[in-house]
């Protein structure tokens, strides 16, 4: 780290010693004990500005005050029946650990449905997954492998794709705006496989819009990306999607254990297992309800509100019948 970054970090957690409760006591459940990689991350997401960093800070603790998120992982979605159908419609789960020791989390960005419960369920559901990965996953892979692990890999696997994804983006906008106000710079790299020409089309036009250090940690992988993955992890923590030979995935083809979207995959019945566990420490205090737990949405920054336009635009053109043939002649997709 440079003279002109360590002096940023300084001054950054010289500010957030000033801090008081109850953010101070959010601030701790952030950081989990690694105060300079937290910092590093809104200074990253700033470009090191120290005042904006220290501004998004604040504000993303006061978010989380006010949202009550620190008692998030203590508030199951009841009944079981409708978090099953959470789990099969928002498909997302941890593979494994890449070489470096970072969890590696698959995604099913074309085969999520999104229609078995409100908006509130699936923001619900999100925001645990983020929890529960920085409160209980990356301290234990910090642990086990000794020295700080503050970071994930995502793969995205756009099979299904269609242009019914549509109907998607204003929650995918909600959700994303959550990530990058509250959660910056959890990400190091995007592997984006099993890539159909909708997703071409759509790239094209999103990419200029991204800022640089965003584009940098974008992969879009020939197929499966198998290949390409096995250089940084091994077989066993490749998303099911990414272990045959051929591209192609499906919600239910593998069995429960094999299949990290479900919820009889071990890091989902851990993850449910966690949840019930801490609900039943709160009980005491107070009864769990039945409903979801509400949190507000953030007003989208003005570059991914551009960003969501310019993709529901480019889907209303394929939509439309146009563009369709324009994707499919000479199509070509950077696999950078």
């Amino acid at each position: 780290m440079g003279l002109v970054s360590q002096d940023a970090v300084d001054q950054l957690r010289a500010l957030m010693d000033q801090v008081e409760e109850p953010l101070q006591r959010t601030f701790q459940n952030v950081h989990q004990g690694y105060i300079n990689e937290t910092v590093v991350r809104f200074l990253k997401a700033r470009e090191w500005n120290v005042s904006k960093a220290h501004k998004m800070l604040v504000d993303s603790l006061k978010w989380r005050t006010q949202n009550e998120i620190d008692n998030i992982l203590s508030k199951p979605i009841v009944p079981p029946d409708l978090y099953r159908g959470v789990r099969d419609s928002q498909l997302i789960g941890l593979s494994g650990y890449s070489r470096e020791g970072h969890p590696v989390f698959a995604i099913g960005v074309g085969l999520s449905t999104f229609d078995k419960a409100s908006v509130h369920y699936y923001v619900q559901s999100h925001i645990q997954i983020n929890e529960y990965r920085d409160r209980v996953i990356l301290p234990s892979a910090s642990k086990k492998h000794g020295r700080p692990i503050t970071t994930c890999v995502k793969v995205l696997d756009m099979t299904g794709l269609k242009l019914s994804a549509l109907n998607q983006i204003k929650l995918l906008t909600i959700i994303s705006s959550i990530d990058d106000q509250n959660y910056p710079e959890k990400t190091n790299t995007y592997y984006i496989v099993n890539v159909p020409y909708i997703f071409s089309a759509c790239w094209k036009v999103v990419k200029p819009l991204l800022q640089e250090r965003t584009r940098r940690k974008v992969q879009v992988l020939p197929g499966c990306g198998r290949d390409e993955l096995l250089k940084i992890m091994d077989y066993a923590s490749l998303p099911h999607f990414c272990k045959r030979e051929g591209s192609g995935s499906s919600r239910h083809s593998e069995s429960g254990s094999e299949n990290c979207y479900s919820l009889d995959h071990p890091f989902h019945q851990q993850l449910y297992k966690y949840i019930q566990q801490q609900s039943r420490i709160n009980e005491a205090v107070e009864p769990v309800k039945q409903g979801s737990f509400h949190v507000d949405f953030p007003e989208p920054p003005s570059e991914e509100a551009e960003i969501a336009k310019t993709i529901e635009s480019e889907l209303h053109k394929f939509e439309n019948g146009n563009g369709v043939s324009d994707s499919l002649n000479g199509l070509k997709i950077d696999h950078d």
